[in-house]
């Protein structure tokens, strides 16, 4: 049950891929996600440009970044890509962010022709769907 102490935030969420990024967007309220977009950036600075735009129309109080590891845990070198892109925004944003573990976001997605053109947008809301189940 949530802390009627804490205020709602507005929460980002970003699948983080090599070639796609997904975002989603949702709130501690309503504990809901929705799939906002796949940024398919052709270099650093028109990806990031992307998120600042994202950033300033859903003003998010947290961000949050799968955390893609081995089914038994153990990191590779997309973990390591993951965690620099992570580690990017938090410096280029100054937000607070969390890590979440997204092992088997899109293998359950993956069967569902429908999510099959905005997977990773989809990915990303079912990372911000894990945050808000082991949100306190």
């Amino acid at each position: 049950m949530p802390d009627p102490a804490k205020k709602p935030m507005t929460i980002l969420a970003f699948d983080y891929g090599t070639r796609r990024i997904g975002v989603a967007v949702g709130n501690t309220e309503t504990r809901v996600s929705q799939a906002l977009k796949t940024i398919a950036a052709a270099n650093a600075d028109v990806l990031f440009r992307e998120i600042e735009a994202l950033l300033k129309e859903w003003q998010p109080d947290q961000l949050v970044v799968g955390l893609p590891t081995h089914p038994d845990g153990a990191e590779h070198e997309m973990t390591q890509k993951a965690r620099r892109f992570g580690n990017q925004l938090q410096g280029r944003f100054h937000l607070p962010l969390e890590w979440v573990d997204e092992r088997y976001t899109s293998v359950v997605l993956e069967g569902d022709p429908q999510m099959h053109d905005n997977l990773d947008a989809h990915s990303a809301a079912l990372i911000l769907e894990q945050y808000f189940a082991e949100y306190e």
